[in-house]
C-alpha cells in the first residue's frame, strides 16, 4: 500500500507544473482517497465550475459562462497528459482523442468528392488530363505512318492533320 503510494506521488511530482496545478485545481474522482465522496470531497475550484472545460450557465440570471479553459488551453493540457499518460484523469472534452476519433466515425471524411461513387471536381485542366494524355499517345503511336504518309504524298498535296 505504501509502496504504490508513492509511486503515485512520484509520478504526480514527474508532471509537468501546468499538468500538476490542473490535476490538483480538478482532482478527478479516481485519485480521491478511498471512501471519499465525489460530491463532498470538491476543491473550490470544482464548486464553482465542475467541468473546466465546459460552459456554465448561471443558476440565477440563466447567463452561459464561457469555459475556465479555452480550447487552445485545453488543446495544450490534453496533449501534455497524452505525453505523461494521464489523458484519462482529465474531464470530458472535445479535445480529447477518443471524442476526436468518435466524432470521425460518426461524420465520417466531410471532403466532398471522397463518397462511394463520387469524384473530386478538380480544375478543368486536371479533368480533361487524362483523356488529352490519351489522344497524345494514339497520335504519337500513328506517328510513324503519318511521317510516311507525308513523305509520299509531299508538303503541297497534305489535308490531314497536323498542317
Amino acid at each position: 500500500m505504501a509502496a504504490t503510494v508513492k509511486q503515485h506521488v512520484q509520478l504526480a511530482l514527474s508532471l509537468p507544473p501546468r499538468l500538476r496545478t490542473f490535476l490538483a485545481r480538478y482532482p478527478p474522482a479516481s485519485i480521491l482517497p478511498a471512501g471519499a465522496d465525489p460530491e463532498t470531497h470538491k476543491t473550490p475550484y470544482q464548486e464553482e465550475s465542475p467541468n473546466p472545460f465546459m460552459p456554465t450557465k448561471h443558476p440565477i440570471t440563466g447567463k452561459w459562462h464561457n469555459p475556465k479553459y479555452s480550447l487552445r488551453r485545453q488543446a495544450e493540457l490534453v496533449k501534455l497528459a497524452q505525453e505523461h499518460g494521464v489523458e484519462e484523469l482529465l474531464p470530458f472534452t472535445r479535445k480529447l482523442n477518443e471524442e476526436k476519433l468518435r466524432k470521425r466515425v460518426e461524420l465520417g471524411l466531410r471532403v466532398k468528392g471522397t463518397g462511394v461513387g463520387e469524384k473530386v471536381k478538380g480544375h478543368k485542366h486536371e479533368r480533361t488530363l487524362v483523356a488529352k494524355m490519351e489522344k497524345r499517345r494514339e497520335a504519337m503511336l500513328a506517328m510513324p505512318d503519318i511521317i510516311r504518309e507525308w513523305k509520299k504524298v509531299g508538303k503541297r498535296n497534305w489535308t490531314k492533320f497536323p498542317k
